[in-house]
């Protein structure tokens, strides 16, 4: 999993897997969702992050099985 944060343009991209991406859709206006050509999710966007997304508080946790 990889997330990137574009500070320039207030994006936010998560990326679940590397796969080809067979589809988008938007989930809103300031949201889209892309799909592998087996329907599983790849990743998503999110447009003006700061304040949907609350960057600045951004924490991971793994917790162990």
């Amino acid at each position: 999993m990889t997330i990137k944060y574009f500070q320039d343009t207030d994006t936010l991209h998560i990326e679940f897997k590397a796969a080809a991406v067979a589809e988008t859709r938007d989930l809103d206006e300031n949201t889209q969702l892309d799909i592998d050509q087996d329907g599983h999710i790849c990743a998503l966007t999110i447009e003006h992050a700061r304040d949907r997304a609350d960057i600045p508080h951004f924490s991971f946790e793994q917790i162990a099985a």
